[in-house]
């Protein structure tokens, strides 16, 4: 294989390398008091908007 093939593989390797390392840090980060009750708000007005619209 060139020269050019093995570097394109070792660049598509180092970009999934990377990607998986910022998921796996991301996926400890820690969301504020407020923001998540706010989420728990939304989610549970949609979940009665859902039961509502499923009676009709």
């Amino acid at each position: 294989m060139p020269l050019i093939g093995w570097i394109i593989i070792l660049l598509a390797l180092a970009l999934i390398v990377g990607s998986l390392m910022l998921l796996r840090d991301s996926a400890h980060m820690r969301l504020p008091p407020e923001k998540l009750e706010k989420i728990r708000k939304r989610k549970a007005e949609m979940e009665e908007k859902d039961r509502a619209e499923g009676d009709d």
